[in-house]
């Protein structure tokens, strides 16, 4: 067995934990500071720590190792001197930032051999829990009576204060975030590092090993995992990248159990979800299912279908659209299992019941409380209105944020192109002309106009085919119905405009001349992008946010309601991008009748979907004949086998990719 491979299979036990699949969930995504509530339930299951190992303030705990990586993803802390696991997607665009067709290290992986190969990563961030301050009495009494502008500005000053007390004087930041639709405030204060490097992953054949077809699907066989670093100054304290920092010293890392994992086994997992939406209305899952996941799905297959061709062409093209193409099918893929799996389970009819039920318990009540009565109602009268513009920002999003590079591109000068006047005057011009020269000369890295006008056509076509009549900027679709087809319109857009030329614009920005920004201003991709985000903020943004505002002050007497109408019933609060805990078993599932999911996968099942040539599921050579071999050491199960993922009814949802799965003894498995 080869170093590299043995290295390898060592840290897919270290990361098993973050292969995982969700099954039959105990439900609940749990705030750290009520874990006292459920300590008793934990424990019974298999815990053997108390509610404050996990989550203190006086000292270190669990909580101190829980890295929220990058904004979207969770990551953990593993030794005293820096290192923390993420997934492989979670840090696929940092290794795709450091590949070329030189030095591919997607496809054949990367292993800093000391500190100084380790590689930086500008603008990534590693963010710890400093506490979570339960803060809604003061809230609710500073707020009572208060409604529209006087409101949003008492909150805000409010908020305002309150952080001010916990953070003035520290490295500390944070804010006051509402949960459960606005019937909870919790004070969250953290801190951030800066300087965060690369260490090493494996080659894509290992880390996304079964691509899309697996993703979000059991059995699973990828080692989904990825290795970086932590620096701080030398006083432990968040710093800029500088060749003079050193590793930081976390207040906690999880110690590695090396036993593995049986079915039976208890296991919770820390970190930071991004968004649930339990609390939907029957109508609303309904919408999901009919109407918003189907079109957000439609503009991902235009863009897939494009960008899967591009990768396929040459290994430039595969290098440069890794990142976007796997950003755009993680969520693909997952709205596709969901609109299956809402069918497949009844959701609406559930949702249905629950409601009915609400409304009888509402009604039947000693003192019935109108608002109950009322609430489910209110919700879906909000609903109707609301549903276009929600679609019409969904699609929004896909189009601008998603969709062809040029735009966002285009947006970036939109300061210069409206303002460059003011900008020589107050002497910042060449400054904000130097800035976008850097920003342009990271964006011709991964650009390929060929590509974006394939994308840009397929989408707007897309796009103005989906879009709710009354909210269609008028300009584009003119634009459009006047070039007669989409290969037509997206050449003719890419004929005249620079923006898909970095060298062309740059020369252009070098000039420094009113009439250069006066061409800019006229450019088509600036004009589209101005004109979409006009339409957007004029027209889709009011009616989302008042629809969003009538729905959350509805759903929050409903979930209210809920628990004082269900009182034997735990009706847990929506995740938001904090720190949750949740936990759960290693156990098998039984999805469709006569199909017994086992919790365990093994590098048999490896060896057993490896087709060469596929692109999902191809091998290199080497890892084969060390699978073949199963040499597997002390790392080997009972049955002299590589454990390599497992599943466990734990609760978790996008943000938990790379979260710590933790054993009874709170180490990480």
């Amino acid at each position: 067995m080869n170093i590299f491979a043995r290295g390898t299979s060592m840290l897919i036990v270290g990361v098993i934990c973050l292969a995982l699949n969700t099954v039959n969930a105990k439900e609940g995504m749990w705030i750290p500071t009520l874990l006292n509530a459920l300590e008793g339930d934990m424990q019974a299951m298999g815990l053997r720590l108390s509610a404050e190992d996990i989550y203190s303030v006086n000292h270190s705990s669990l909580k101190d190792a829980v890295v929220h990586f990058g904004g979207g993803c969770t990551a953990e802390m593993v030794s005293p001197e820096g290192l923390l696991l993420t997934n492989h997607h979670c840090g696929y665009s940092q290794i795709q930032y450091h590949s070329s067709v030189a030095n591919d290290y997607l496809k054949n992986g990367f292993w800093a051999m000391s500190r100084a190969d380790e590689l930086p990563n500008p603008g990534l961030t590693a963010t710890f829990i400093d506490r979570i301050h339960d803060v809604t009495e003061r809230v609710e009494i500073a707020l009572k009576g208060l409604e529209g502008e006087e409101l949003s500005a008492k909150r805000k000053s409010l908020y305002a204060e309150i952080l001010a007390e916990f953070t003035d004087g520290t490295d500390l930041t944070g804010g006051v975030v509402s949960f459960d639709f606005g019937n909870q405030h919790f004070l969250i204060t953290k801190r951030t590092f800066l300087d965060i490097r690369l260490v090493g992953a494996p080659p894509s054949a290992v880390g996304k090993f079964g691509g899309d077809t697996d993703n979000w699907l059991w059995p699973r066989h990828t080692g989904d995992f990825s290795v970086f670093r932590i620096y701080a100054s030398s006083e432990n304290n968040p710093a800029e990248y500088s060749a003079d920092n050193v590793p930081y010293s976390p207040a906690h890392h999880f110690p590695v159990s090396l036993d593995g994992v049986v079915e039976g086994d208890f296991t919770m997992i820390f970190g930071f979800p991004g968004r649930t939406e339990q609390y939907l209305s029957s109508d609303a899952v309904t919408h999901v299912i009919d109407r918003l996941n189907p079109m957000r799905i439609a503009m991902r297959d235009v863009s897939l279908a494009t960008i899967n061709a591009a990768r396929a062409s040459s290994d430039a093209l595969r290098i440069a659209y890794a990142s976007k193409q796997s950003s755009i099918s993680n969520a693909w893929k997952k709205w596709e299992g969901q609109t299956a799996g809402l069918k497949e389970l009844h959701a609406v009819q559930k949702k249905l019941d629950l409601e009915a039920e609400f409304l009888l318990r509402a009604q039947a009540a000693e003192v019935p409380n109108p608002s109950y009565i009322n609430a489910i109602n209110s919700i879906q009268k909000a609903n109707e209105s609301y549903f276009p513009f929600y679609e019409a920002r969904s699609l929004f999003i896909e189009l601008v944020y998603y969709g062809p590079d040029l735009l966002l591109h285009a947006f970036e000068f939109a300061d210069l192109i409206e303002n460059w006047d003011e900008l020589e005057d107050s002497g910042k011009l060449n400054e904000t002309i130097d800035h976008l020269l850097e920003v342009n000369s990271d964006y011709s890295r991964n650009y390929n106009a060929s590509v974006d006008e394939d994308l840009l056509g397929g989408l707007v076509s897309t796009y103005l085919d989906l879009m709710p009549e009354s909210l269609t900027p008028s300009n584009l679709k003119a634009s459009f119905i006047k070039a007669g087809s989409s290969k037509n319109y997206a050449s003719t857009f890419f004929k005249n405009s620079v923006f898909d030329n970095p060298d062309e614009l740059a020369v252009s920005l070098r000039k420094g001349k009113a009439k250069s920004f006066a061409k800019l201003e006229r450019d088509p991709a600036y004009a589209l992008v101005k004109e979409l985000r006009s339409n957007y903020f004029e027209q889709i943004s009011p009616g989302y946010r008042s629809g969003s505002a009538a729905i959350k002050t509805a759903t929050a007497t409903y979930t209210q309601g809920l628990r004082e109408l269900f009182p034997n019933r735990l009706f847990p609060i929506d995740a938001n991008s904090t720190l949750r805990l949740t936990y759960g078993k290693v156990e098998g599932s039984s999805p469709h009748d006569g199909m017994n999911y086992e919790p365990l996968t093994t590098a048999r099942g490896i060896l057993q979907k490896y087709t060469p040539g596929d692109p999902d599921f191809d091998l290199p050579i080497d890892l084969v004949a060390d699978l073949s071999e199963g040499d597997w050491g002390r790392y080997a199960d009972s049955n002299d086998d590589l454990v390599i993922c497992f599943t466990g009814s734990n609760h978790t949802t996008g943000g938990n990719s790379g979260s710590p799965v933790i054993n009874g003894d709170g180490y990480l498995v």
